[in-house]
């Protein structure tokens, strides 16, 4: 696939996004606010939701490594770009090794899991307006042994 100049910078911008936001202890709305526009927005109602800015997501991400301690991007199995929108396609894995979750010990279970990041792009200030993301959350959940958390009834 081809990508003009532009699209491959606004990719390479919502990689950097998504390395901070999934970098277990780096993680946080000040570690990736460099690259969210003011009064940006986040949509996964679903997933997170009291998250509603980039920034808010990369703080209850953050919460959910401090259980998930080695969570990791594996490979991004999509990378397009029209215009200002970038979608990502990853699939992400994880051991939960470190606090408790929602009173769950850890259990030393591993899980594997996909999701999608869809991105809206400034591209004359070179940062991200929007972030939509879809998750299956239940797969990682599941696998965890997380399904018995409260959220999840």
């Amino acid at each position: 696939m081809s990508f003009t100049d532009q699209e491959k910078k606004n990719i390479a911008l919502a990689k950097e996004y998504m390395g901070i936001a999934y970098s277990p202890g780096k993680a946080s709305a000040k570690a990736v606010a460099h690259v969210c526009a003011p009064g940006n927005k986040f949509i996964a109602p679903g997933t997170f939701p009291d998250a509603h800015t980039l920034e808010e997501y990369a703080e209850g991400h953050a919460e959910i490594m401090a259980s998930v301690d080695d969570l990791k991007i594996i490979s991004y199995d999509l990378e397009y770009a029209k215009g200002n929108q970038v979608t990502l396609r990853y699939t992400a894995a994880g051991t939960h090794s470190g606090k408790p979750h929602n009173g769950i010990p850890p259990s030393g279970k591993r899980a594997q899991w996909t999701a999608a990041a869809l991105f809206e792009v400034d591209e004359d200030k070179g940062v991200l307006t929007k972030f939509v993301k879809d998750w299956d959350k239940h797969t990682m959940w599941k696998g965890l042994g997380w399904t018995d958390a409260p959220e999840m009834k």
